[in-house]
């Protein structure tokens, strides 16, 4: 296949850029600087400026761009950066998509299970209505602006993913090091659901996304939902360390601001349309998977 990938210098994408070469398919990559590399196309989503020639004859369109949720504190003005360089960049790929004389079949646009708000223990699915609260705001204009493409006939699958396990970066980034010295633990009361997902399931789930016969919402998250205070104790085992040192919840709000809500918060959510399209995981059980992670 002949695929176009945006935002594929961060955790997910980057990772997915090298399975997808490894599988035989040609890539394209759309890069806000000039052209380095042959694969490389320039597009500027703040300008509204994107070449349809740099879509045209594509197979598929896969698009993780955005700012990272956990990168800075809320701020207001940073809130309206996680908002825009979702929507804009969204936008501007449905719009040049639907735009195009031969429209492309497919495209995987990342989402987020921050859909679904804080939610407690209930079960989530693809047909959960959407929550409150920020997050669950941008998702919902996020997935919105693929509608151009939607409407053109371009099979659009929203990528709702979970959080990604993984030793190099991600949510994991920050907690990893501290659990490898003994001094990590859960966040708040450690009750709230975690849906995560490996990196190495959340690529294969991508890439399975590119020819499996599903549209819409799709939850990327393994089938077996784990509080924040057993992940963490999962990793720790795995480390062969304590996991005793809790973060409470006012400290995290203290730290964090309004982003403390997201690491607090609980989404309970099921791969239910993800598994019935064939999909099988590598890493459905936490404690192998926190094996896997830790060992790198």
């Amino acid at each position: 296949m002949d695929i176009v990938v945006a935002g594929s210098h961060g955790l997910i994408g980057a990772e997915l850029l090298e399975r997808l070469r490894e599988d035989g398919h040609h890539v394209r990559r759309l890069v806000r600087r000039p052209p380095q590399t042959s694969d490389e196309r320039q597009w500027d989503p703040d300008a509204g400026i994107l070449d349809p020639a740099a879509l045209e004859g594509a197979d598929a369109v896969v698009n993780l761009a955005g700012a990272g949720v956990g990168d800075h504190r809320w701020t207001t003005d940073y809130k309206r950066t996680l908002v825009t360089s979702r929507t804009r960049t969204t936008g501007l790929l449905a719009r040049t998509l639907a735009g195009l004389d031969r429209p492309v079949p497919v495209w995987v646009q990342g989402s987020a299970i921050g859909y679904y708000g804080d939610r407690g223990a209930q079960v989530l699915t693809e047909t959960s209505a959407s929550g409150d609260g920020f997050l669950a705001r941008l998702v919902r204009e996020w997935e919105a602006a693929t509608a151009p493409a939607q409407d053109a006939g371009v099979r659009v699958v929203h990528a709702r993913t979970g959080i990604v396990l993984s030793s190099e970066g991600g949510a994991l980034g920050r907690l990893l090091p501290l659990l490898r010295l003994g001094v990590g633990g859960r966040l708040g009361s450690g009750r709230q659901y975690w849906s995560w997902i490996t990196l190495r399931d959340e690529v294969a789930a991508l890439r399975h996304l590119l020819t499996a016969p599903v549209h819409g919402p799709v939850n990327l998250c393994a089938p077996v939902p784990a509080t924040n205070a057993e992940i963490t104790s999962a990793l720790a085992r795995a480390l062969h360390r304590p996991a005793i040192v809790a973060v409470p919840s006012f400290a995290l709000k203290i730290a964090l601001g309004e982003l403390a809500s997201d690491i607090l918060g609980s989404q309970r959510a099921l791969p239910t349309v993800l598994e019935a399209s064939g999909f099988r995981f590598n890493d459905p059980e936490l404690d192998a998977a926190a094996r896997s992670v830790v060992e790198g």
